[in-house]
């Protein structure tokens, strides 16, 4: 990877953290409180992130590189076999790891995988669990999951809400600063992903029709961005497309006279607004590959590779 100087005569520290846990415990809201900028996709549903984020924090001497990773689970097709790959190429590469866990609920068998997968892995770990707001028995559970690891050296954990509790997860932040170790910047200042901007935008995209579709199809669904142009008077205007694996999954997304599809791309016009300060003009289409989270050469084509 490419190393930036930091334009300073004093040493930098800088690192990779991965961000790693069972489907829908928060591990993508943790990141984007890390930042205070939106770079990877919440929704309610699992398995929003498929690919490893990387969201970076630059102070004027350091540099956290989070790798947010797709939720630990058992892969049913090439898809899920490519988002476990993820998962093992962020473990591999990292100086340390947070594991995220959901302090609602006892450790399920995904929990489970998840500690077999890092409990003698030879780097720093940091336990958190999230949602203390709305957890009924916090404390109980968060011995239940460190139970999971017992006998692991270098171990420190937190309890806090990634959503509601900006003070702890600052706190935890600048822990990970500290501990960094001396290196060169890996990104320049100013970034905040590695994520081109069609990537982000056909993220925010997805985020929006997973919340809106039902049942399964929100899974079968993926998004790309063709075309991103600026018009003299600051509109943005960006061509973007909704895959589905089959026919009949398109007139679900489309909706009776078009009505899901507008609702979809209303809401994400929205958050592009926001994020970018301009007005947006989204225009989507929806496709069909069949098949395509079982077919590897599909996956590579919608940028899963």
């Amino acid at each position: 990877m490419t190393e930036f100087s930091s334009n300073t005569d004093s040493p930098t520290r800088s690192g990779f953290v991965a961000i790693i846990g069972k489907p829908n415990v928060g591990k993508s809201t943790l990141l984007n409180a890390f930042l205070g900028v939106k770079v990877a996709p919440t929704s309610p549903r699992p398995q929003t992130t498929r690919k490893g984020v990387r969201g970076i924090y630059t102070t004027d001497e350091a540099q956290l590189v989070f790798v947010d990773t797709p939720g630990v689970h058992k892969p049913k097709d090439a898809m899920g076999k490519y988002m476990q790959g993820e998962v093992n190429t962020a473990l591999a590469d990292v100086d340390a790891v947070i594991w995220v866990v959901d302090l609602r609920h006892p450790p399920t068998d995904e929990d489970k995988m998840v500690a077999r997968q890092i409990r003698e892995l030879p780097k720093p770990l940091t336990l958190v669990g999230n949602k203390t707001d709305i957890a009924k028995y916090p404390d109980e559970a968060m011995k239940l999951y460190r139970a999971l690891l017992e006998g692991r050296a270098e171990l420190s954990e937190v309890m806090l809400s990634a959503q509601n509790n900006p003070t702890r997860v600052l706190e935890l932040r600048d822990q990970l600063l500290a501990s960094l170790p001396e290196n060169p910047f890996f990104f320049p200042r100013g970034a905040s992903s590695d994520q081109s901007r069609e990537q982000w935008a056909a993220e925010i995209i997805r985020e929006e029709a997973m919340k809106k579709l039902r049942d399964e199809l929100p899974y079968a669904v993926a998004t790309r961005v063709n075309s991103w142009t600026e018009r003299d008077d600051g509109l943005q205007r960006i061509e973007g497309e909704i895959v589905v694996e089959k026919n009949a999954h398109k007139g679900m997304v489309i909706g009776a006279g078009g009505k899901q599809l507008r609702e979809i791309g209303q809401a994400a016009r929205k958050q592009l607004e926001v994020f970018l300060n301009h007005k947006v003009y989204l225009g989507l289409q929806v496709i069909v590959i069949n098949g395509w989270r079982e077919d590897v050469e599909a996956l590579r084509e919608l940028g899963y590779e």
